[in-house]
C-alpha cells in the first residue's frame, strides 16, 4: 500500500493552513539553540515529546502542509509523488533517537499524530506511546479491546471492520472472543481513542518540558496538548521548519531539519542513537522487545496457536463415545440415589 493514506479519508474542506514558507536558523543559531535544548532536557524531570509528520519526511513519507505536502499540492491541483510504502519505510534518525532518549531515562512519554507505525516498528515501548490518530498496522477488537500489530498494513480506514475476528480465549479457555476487528485509523469526524487521549492528557499535565517535533500543531485536540504543560508551569520547545499555531507560547523555537537537530542533541547528551535492525515490537518498557529476527516468528506462532485453537474447538464440538457413556452412567447413578429413601451413612 502506498503511503498516501490521506487519499482514503473522507472529503473535508478545512485542512488548515498549508504551504507556509520554511524558515532555517543559521548553523551558529542552530548550535546555540540545540545546546539550550540539551540543558533543558538535562534539567527536566518529566519530558514529553509530541511528534508530527515532519519526523517521517526523511523516510520518504510526505507531510501534509509543507511546501510539498499532500494537502498543499492538493490545493494547487497537483498530485504528490511517493517513493516508498508503509511496509518499506524505515524509521528515521529521529525515531531512533527518541528510542535512545527513552532508554536513557530522559523521555517519559511520547505522543504522536502519525499513522505510519514507525514509532512502534522502531521498538518504542507501546505503554509509553499514544498514537492519537491510529496506526496503519494496528487493528483492535471492538468487543474486548485487544490490539493486534500486523506485519502488513491493515488496508481499512475510518474505524471500519477489517474482516477478521478476535482470537483471544476467554476465561477457562472455553471459547475465543470472536469480536470483530476494526482499523485504528481515524477519519475526520471520528473521536480520538479514549485510552490514548487520556494517557496523553495525563502525561502533558505532568510534564515539565514538552518538545514538539515536526508538527504544525493545527489539529485539535492533539495540537493543544503542549499547552497543558505550559499551564502547569512547564516549558514548551517547538522544532519545526514552518511557523506553528502555538509559536507565541514556546520557550524556545528551533528552525531546522529535525534529524540534524536530534543528531546534535544526542551528541551533546552523550547518547548513542540505537541502530535499526528491522521491525521491532516492544509492548512494555519493562519487558524485552521482539527483534526483527523474531518478527516473522511472532506472526507464525500466532498462526500456529490459532490453528491449534481451531482444532481444539472442532474436537470439543464433536460428541465422543466415551463422554456419552459417562454421561449415561452419571444420570443412572443420580436416578438411583433419588429413588433411594435415605442412602447409606457413607453416601451422606
Amino acid at each position: 500500500m502506498s503511503v498516501n493514506y490521506a487519499a482514503g479519508l473522507s472529503p473535508y474542506a478545512d485542512k488548515g493552513v498549508c504551504g507556509l514558507p520554511e524558515v532555517f536558523d543559521s548553523p551558529e543559531e542552530l548550535k546555540v539553540k540545540v545546546e539550550t535544548l540539551a540543558q533543558l532536557i538535562k534539567e527536566s524531570q518529566y519530558l514529553v515529546v509530541h511528534s508530527g509528520a515532519g519526523i517521517s519526511t526523511s523516510t520518504g513519507i510526505p507531510d501534509f502542509r509543507g511546501p510539498k505536502g499532500v494537502w498543499t499540492l492538493e490545493e494547487k491541483g497537483e498530485s504528490p509523488h511517493f517513493d516508498t510504502t508503509f511496509e518499506d519505510a524505515r524509521p528515521s534518525l529521529t525515531h531512533m533517537a527518541l528510542l535512545g532518549l527513552q532508554r536513557a531515562g530522559y523521555l517519559k512519554y511520547l505522543i504522536s499524530q502519525n499513522v505510519d507505525g514507525l514509532h512502534v516498528r522502531s521498538g518504542f515501548p507501546r505503554d509509553m506511546l499514544s498514537e492519537l490518530h491510529g496506526n496503519m498496522f494496528v487493528e483492535e477488537c471492538e468487543k474486548c479491546g485487544r490490539q493486534y500489530v500486523r506485519e502488513k498494513v491493515i488496508g481499512v480506514m475510518g474505524l471500519k471492520p477489517t474482516g477478521r475476528y478476535c482470537d483471544v480465549v476467554r476465561s477457562r479457555g472455553l471459547r475465543a472472543c470472536r469480536g470483530k476487528l476494526i482499523s485504528s485509523i481515524l477519519d475526520w469526524e471520528d473521536a480520538l481513542p479514549h485510552r490514548d487521549l487520556t494517557k496523553a492528557d495525563e502525561a502533558s499535565r505532568r510534564a515539565d518540558l514538552a518538545l514538539t517535533l515536526g508538527t504544525s500543531l493545527q489539529i485539535k485536540p492533539s495540537g493543544d496538548l503542549p499547552l497543558l504543560t505550559k499551564r502547569k508551569g512547564g516549558k514548551v520547545v517547538i522544532v519545526n521548519l514552518q511557523p506553528t499555531k502555538h509559536d507565541k507560547h514556546a520557550h524556545l523555537r528551533i528552525h531546522g531539519y529535525v534529524d540534524e537537530i536530534m543528531k546534535q542533541l544526542m551528541e551533546l547528551l552523550g547518547l548513542d542513537i540505537p541502530k535499526w535492525e528491522g521491525p521491532t515490537i516492544c509492548e512494555s518498557s519493562t519487558a524485552p522487545s521482539e527483534s526483527s529476527a523474531d518478527f516473522n516468528a511472532i506472526i507464525a506462532k500466532e498462526e500456529v496457536k490459532n490453528d491449534i485453537k481451531k482444532e481444539e474447538r472442532k474436537r470439543l464440538a464433536e460428541p465422543q463415545a466415551d463422554d456419552e457413556q459417562v454421561k449415561e452412567e452419571t444420570v443412572s447413578v443420580k436416578r438411583e440415589r433419588a429413588e433411594s429413601p435415605a442412602g447409606t451413612d457413607e453416601e451422606k
